[in-house]
């Protein structure tokens, strides 16, 4: 990894100590993820709550890629691999079995179709799909259901996950939100609720 004009990236000579051979690709922003600093500080809906709160906030400030009528599609703020998104209904609820037919017909349509967006703008070879229902089962915040819609491509679980506990993700989420809100179809999901 030869990146010297690259501010995240320093050479292992830079450091004290025993040089190593190793370069090293610096993170700090995941500090905020790691100590907790998003995360809500007890389980009510309101301002607490980032899914309560992001549809209140105009689509680029919020990372909203598209709002329907009971459910919108927001970039994850800490992704798992670029153009990682995530379904919420705007309702506060926290289990799946709570939501109204409506909700799961939207959050499935907007699944859907965050998929086909996704393809279309970032050619992934694969897609995870999934809830965390519960702190047991890995929800980050389990008081307001999402679901996760992760690219995936050959190859993209390198080292760093394993050893650094870092993802090295190649878009800028306002860059990635913009290009897949462009690219969202017109007639799906287009309802502003608030």
């Amino acid at each position: 990894m030869d990146l010297p004009d690259d501010p995240q990236v320093e050479p292992a000579g830079a450091f004290a100590g025993t040089p190593d051979g190793l370069d090293r690709l610096w993170t700090p922003h995941r500090m905020v993820y790691i100590g907790g600093q998003d995360k809500p500080a007890d389980d009510a809906p309101g301002d607490g709550c980032p899914f309560c709160r992001i549809p209140t906030l105009d689509d680029e400030q919020g990372l909203v890629v598209r709002r329907g009528e009971v459910a919108f599609v927001v970039m994850n703020l800490y992704p798992y691999n670029s153009g990682h998104l995530l379904v919420c209904p705007y309702r506060h609820v926290a289990d799946y079995t709570d939501l109204t037919d409506d909700e799961v017909a939207e959050v499935a349509s907007l699944t859907r179709t965050a998929m086909r967006v996704v393809r279309d703008v970032m050619a992934p070879d694969g897609f995870n799909l999934g809830m965390n229902q519960g702190q047991v089962a890995g929800a980050g915040i389990q008081a307001h259901l999402h679901q996760h819609v992760v690219p995936r491509w050959g190859g993209d679980a390198n080292f760093l996950p394993i050893v650094a506990r870092t993802r090295a993700l190649p878009a800028l989420l306002g860059d990635t939100r913009a290009a897949l809100a462009a690219a969202w179809p017109a007639t799906e999901g287009t309802t502003d609720p608030c």
